[in-house]
């Protein structure tokens, strides 16, 4: 991403709803007369501020978090930190020793399998299965369970396939884990961006923290589902006091306090006059997309092969000729270097297995995705079938 993403004429790897200005942001408000300067405080004195995160932003996580459950989360059971990968890093940095084991849903974003094992944890996999919709099997993930599991890590709703974990899956998950006394952790940073599935539906997936298990960790961002990556500010929440605790003496010496401006920022975006038609727009943005990414598949069917996402920012795709995944590093650098169109290679992002796997983010600006699509379209028809297949 950081080597070609900067040269891309249509990016169509991006994992984030089209991030906005502050100027949209400010659109988005139910409030009358807002105006971008009435955000951020401009007197208040710029020093660390609170140390674990502003009232007012951890204020509207905590109503967020506790909406439609019987026990409120408590404002002080969340910590504010510079985006999500760094609320992920502090919860295994805090929590994980060398011996530790972790099982770890899968594929999913490389950081949630690697740091656990670079802190010295041993990881299993627990692998999601492409011909069934990309539900991972519950049998299998009991086997990986050990006496020295330390950790569940969920991706919920998961990249890069942008299935989810369905309510009644996240239950078993829970009671397996509360009777083993282990931790589950749920990276819910695509959360709630739901486009193919909604509240109403029986499979509809709680946050982690709705589940009634004390010892449940969520982590999220800015970034994906709320468009604004660039104010870098995301977050751990737990129902477990005591693990805040443990993750607030970890911080204390990788991050003292977030930007005061960046909260701010935020805490705008959450409150409830704003969340909803930002929510919204980005919802609808993702639906919009994703149906003209479904046509590029329909119509390049005989190469092509998916389970449609209903969630989040991204599909994962494979491209296949006379029966062989092509080599997907090769496919996504070509179609770059002619087309200006980047997405990025499963088997590099995601692991060596997923030969033939592109991840495409669909949530760019629209106008970015079809006049890719297009030219990805072009390059089909004239250049596809030079390019090397896997054996």
């Amino acid at each position: 991403m950081d080597k070609y993403e900067t040269t891309a004429k249509y990016n169509i790897a991006e994992t984030c709803c089209a991030s906005i200005s502050i100027d949209e942001l400010v659109s988005f408000s139910e409030k009358d007369g807002v105006k971008a300067t009435d955000i951020i405080d401009f007197s208040a004195i710029q020093n660390y501020g609170e140390i674990r995160g502003s009232a007012s932003l951890r204020g509207h996580l905590s109503r967020l978090y506790s909406s439609k459950v019987g026990t409120p989360l408590p404002v002080d059971n969340i910590l504010i930190q510079p985006g999500a990968i760094s609320a992920n890093f502090l919860v295994f940095n805090a929590l994980l020793s060398p011996g530790d084991h972790v099982v770890c849903h899968y594929p999913t974003y490389q950081q949630l399998y690697s740091v656990p094992a670079s802190l010295g944890a041993d990881v299993s996999l627990w692998k999601s299965k492409p011909d069934n919709k990309w539900l991972p099997d519950f049998d299998e993930f009991k086997s990986l369970v050990n006496e020295k599991t330390k950790l569940i890590v969920l991706n919920n709703p998961q990249n890069p396939t942008g299935q989810i974990l369905p309510k009644s899956l996240l239950h078993k998950i829970i009671e397996f884990a509360e009777s083993n006394n282990i931790i589950v952790m749920s990276d819910e940073v695509y959360r709630p961006l739901f486009h193919g599935t909604t509240p109403m539906d029986a499979e509809f997936p709680p946050s982690i923290l709705s589940l009634g298990y004390k010892n449940t960790i969520a982590t999220g961002s800015m970034s994906k589902a709320y468009a604004l990556a660039g104010i870098r500010t995301g977050w751990v929440a737990s129902r477990n006091a005591d693990i805040i605790e443990q993750c607030a003496v970890a911080r204390d010496y990788t991050t003292i306090s977030v930007s005061q401006l960046d909260q701010q920022v935020a805490a705008f975006a959450l409150s409830p006059e704003t969340i909803h038609r930002l929510l919204s727009r980005n919802i609808q943005l993702a639906k919009t997309n994703l149906e003209l990414l479904e046509r590029f598949v329909i119509k390049h069917d005989e190469y092509c092969s998916w389970t449609k996402p209903v969630a989040g920012t991204t599909a994962f795709i494979k491209f296949e000729r006379d029966g062989k995944p092509v080599d997907a590093k090769v496919f996504c650098e070509t179609v770059q270097e002619k087309t200006g169109v980047m997405f990025l290679p499963g088997d590099f992002g995601f692991g060596e297995e997923w030969k033939g796997y592109v991840r495409v983010g669909y949530a760019n600006k629209t106008e970015i995705v079809k006049d890719g699509l297009e030219e990805l379209r072009k390059f089909m028809r004239k250049e596809y079938d030079d390019l090397p297949v896997c054996d």
